[in-house]
């Protein structure tokens, strides 16, 4: 073994570090009290940057030294967790180039967010339980990323799932946070039957949930050999478990139809939307796919890739229509996520792992920007979240400006930036793969830059719009729901809340170069999958791209930046060319009252049904059942008790006890009655002898 090689080994063992020093945090501050705000705050952000700097670590040591790497660099470290019988169930962590990136960007962009985060959430009286909260979610979303065993990544799934639900609803005394947080729990618990499924599956097949190990019977090391065997709906087996895991990648990244979680999840704090929406949770389901993309592509005749890809295509492309016609600051970029990740898993099942994971880190950066960037927003705007009632915010905002236009441009596609060179690698994939897929997603680029074009106008261009009168004649003061303080001016933010911005500005615009073929052929290719053939280069692709790009900026100068929103009661531009339809994508396409109609409703009425049942047969059967044996008990009571007992066994004890207080008589001290009955016995004698 090579000295390389022995120092990945060594590093695959303290792997387990990375989430630990945030899962401590989480525990110190489980036992804090309310009034220990900047211990709290101080122990989420060291625990955070250890995390950073261990993932940093790891990162620089899967990197190419001295020459071309033509396999990935990969090490692991396993042991036994605990026996049942003759059975051994491992754990274990790993540390190759899909994990070292993702951890990176997991620790590295969750810093800033935490950093953010205090600023943001300063007023909060439950300060405290909010960073105890995102340590664990940090911890949560690291122990998936170097999980080397799929029960083990399943735990941390599942604990991502659960923090994400106590963030959602972190302000719980909301009626609508309340819903979305148990909204967000059973839509991605509906995913994970999927997924539990598969790992079922695997594990009966294979023996084990170890992905890798040093004899090579991991769980992937087997895929070619699952892959020849028959599975379910005309699928490999390979093909079948992977059909099963991509099922819980649809619910926690949010795909369709069990996309309808995320864009609720707003109503958590604005740093809580930003760490799902970046670094953890739905970043998950994409992770997933790509770690276990040995299953997904073991049998090339196998539909499960060209699933993975159309629902991705689908998912981009429905929810960029629906991102046109929000209002909400922060639901616009909800469903710009759900859109982006469609845009990811398309490019997954297309075949573009590394395409699909380059934009997984890219669309990190410049998304969590994006969010923090609007958390500035509305405290800035004293809690305000419609963008009819902003504007002008340029000039009262400049920081926040810049660097959320950064962020814009980013998403948008624009070269260079990061979203550029990321977004082109999915269309290059995609052309190759499949061409309506591809004019699909590329109309999905179109309404990206389009929509990010009318926020921009809506929230920075024109002039300020607050504190004027909606159509009903209210003052659009935007009531602060936390504090309670009507609108003031705008201001800028403190710089605990900017910096972070300025920081993931500079990879919003840089970070991208890692992944042009123009650099050195891809570094980013050749850093995570060296064995693999980078994608044709197409011109026509990235000309198409630049193209569009532009074009959904220029309508989006054209409708919102030529002629801005005077007056917040003023209707939507846009809503008076597509009219009705303009209605249809503002209610997302009726989705969610589709799923009340039909979904909601029938289970609502089989637990009626249930309940019915329950009270009419199951209830009428055991009442029954508790009077057929109260009447057998009191039969088996009167026989054995009256009759056998009382009738026979109580009766021969009164007799015995009558025929004692009779003789007892005979013992009463007088010598007369003695003689008496002795001569009553002689007499009784005599008669016997003469008379026998």
């Amino acid at each position: 073994m090579s000295d390389h090689a022995q120092h990945l080994q060594q590093l695959a063992a303290q792997q387990w570090l990375i989430p630990f020093f945030p899962l401590v945090a989480a525990a110190i501050q489980s036992l804090l009290p309310r009034s220990a705000r900047r211990l709290s705050a101080t122990l989420t952000i060291l625990a955070m940057g250890m995390s950073c700097l261990l993932a940093a670590r790891a990162f620089w040591a899967t990197l190419p030294v001295g020459e071309q790497h033509d396999e990935v660099a990969r090490a692991f470290f396993n042991f036994t967790w605990f026996r049942f019988g003759t059975t051994a169930l491992e754990f274990g962590f790993i540390l190759d180039p899909l994990t070292a990136g993702m951890a990176l960007m997991v620790a590295f962009v969750g810093f800033w967010i935490f950093v953010n985060a205090t600023g943001y959430m300063a007023e909060d009286e439950n300060f405290t339980r909010f960073f105890c909260f995102l340590s664990l979610f940090a911890a949560s979303m690291l122990g998936l990323v170097v999980a080397n065993n799929l029960l083990l990544l399943f735990m941390c799934w599942e604990l991502v799932g659960l923090c994400s639900y106590l963030l959602i609803g972190f302000w719980y005394f909301k009626p609508s946070a309340a819903a979305a947080m148990k909204k967000a729990f059973i839509t991605t618990r509906v995913g994970d039957i999927g997924f539990f499924i598969g790992i079922l599956m695997l594990y009966q097949h294979t023996g084990t949930l170890t992905l890798y190990n040093a004899e090579g019977t991991g769980a992937l090391q087997q895929a070619g050999s699952l892959g020849q065997l028959a599975g379910w709906w005309g699928l490999s087996l390979a093909g079948t478990i992977a059909l099963m895991l991509f099922i819980g990648a649809m619910g926690k990244s949010a795909q369709f139809p069990l996309h309808v979680w995320l864009p609720d999840a707003m109503e958590g704090p604005t740093p809580v939307s930003a760490l799902i929406h970046a670094a953890t949770m739905v970043a998950a389901g994409v992770f997933m796919v790509g770690r276990m993309f040995a299953l997904f592509t073991a049998n090339a005749g196998d539909w499960v890739m060209d699933f993975v890809m159309w629902i991705g295509c689908i998912t981009a492309l429905f929810s960029a229509t629906i991102a046109v016609a929000q209002f909400d600051i922060k639901r616009v970029l909800a469903y710009s996520t759900c859109s982006q990740l469609g845009f990811m898993m398309m490019a997954l099942g297309a075949g573009g792992l590394v395409a699909g994971q380059f934009h997984l880190l890219t669309h990190a950066f410049f998304k969590a920007l994006l969010f923090l960037g609007s958390g500035c927003v509305i405290i800035g705007t004293h809690h305000e979240q419609d963008m009819r009632r902003m504007g002008g915010l340029r000039k009262y905002m400049p920081i926040t400006f810049w660097c959320y236009l950064v962020g814009m441009l980013a998403l948008a596609g624009v070269p260079p930036f990061a979203g550029f060179f990321s977004k082109d690698e999915i269309l290059v994939a995609t052309y190759h793969h499949n061409k309506l897929a591809w004019v699909l997603a590329t109309a999905a680029a179109f309404l990206t830059a389009f929509y990010m074009t009318r926020q921009m106008f809506m929230v920075f261009g024109g002039t300020w719009r607050g504190g004027q009168h909606d159509a009903h004649g209210n003052e659009t003061t935007g009531h602060d729901e936390h504090h309670g303080h009507a609108h003031h001016e705008p201001h800028e933010v403190s710089w605990n809340m900017w910096l972070p911005l300025v920081v993931l500005s500079v990879f919003a615009v840089f970070m991208g170069w890692l992944g042009t073929p123009w650099l050195a052929g891809n570094l980013f290719h050749h850093y995570l999958a060296p064995e693999m053939p980078a994608p044709e280069h197409a011109n026509i692709v990235v000309v198409l791209s630049v193209v569009v790009g532009a074009a959904g900026i220029l309508l989006g100068w054209l409708i919102y930046g030529r002629r801005p929103m005077q007056h917040a009661a003023e209707p939507d531009p846009l809503a008076g060319t597509l009219g009705g339809l303009f209605t249809v994508l503002n209610r997302k396409w009726y989705v969610d009252e589709l799923y009340e109609a039909t979904i909601v409703r029938a289970t609502q009425a089989l637990g009626t049904l249930f309940r019915a049942v329950d009270k009419l047969v199951v209830d009428g059967i055991l009442h029954a059942i508790a009077w057929i044996w109260w009447g057998v008990s009191q039969l088996f009571r009167w026989i054995g008790d009256e009759l056998i007992i009382n009738g026979g066994f109580d009766a021969g004890c009164e007799s015995v006890r009558g025929g004692g207080r009779l003789l007892a008589r005979l013992q009463n001290g007088r010598v007369q009655t003695y003689l008496r009955v002795m001569a009553l016995g002689a007499v009784v004698l005599v008669a016997i002898y003469f008379f026998r």
